[in-house]
């Protein structure tokens, strides 16, 4: 069973930065597709913000392009999500995910079926 660990949320201001790390373990096969979501505060649903599949080919939403960089380390037991420019409305808990790619949607935001708690992200103007 496939288990992630998110850290490194905290608060800054508009313009800041801050790295976001997943530790993934459970497996000894990483062939999986990843991605980090958002979900906004008041609000049940949870945005796909950046993808990676397992041929390290990345995906990001048009919000967040060129300012967001994904990324895996150490094996790909580890993935990252380097914020720059950091502006009020990417405020929210962020969740780390995983799927065998056979069912992540084109997309590349869809189909995921492992999550980690979520770490919380806060940007002030």
């Amino acid at each position: 069973q496939i288990q992630l660990a998110e850290s490194g949320g905290g608060s800054v201001q508009a313009g800041g930065s801050l790295r976001l790390s997943c530790e993934v373990s459970g497996t000894r096969y990483f062939d999986y597709c990843m991605g980090w979501f958002r979900q906004p505060p008041g609000k049940k649903e949870r945005a796909g913000v950046a993808s990676i599949d397992k041929n390290g080919i990345t995906t990001y939403a048009d919000s967040t392009k060129g300012r967001f960089t994904i990324s895996q380390a150490n094996g790909k037991n580890t993935l990252n999500l380097q914020m720059n420019n950091l502006q009020p409305n990417d405020t929210g808990m962020y969740y780390c995910a995983a799927a065998t790619c056979s069912v992540v949607t084109k997309s590349g935001f869809g189909g995921y079926n492992y999550w980690g708690q979520g770490t919380q992200v806060t940007v002030s103007s």
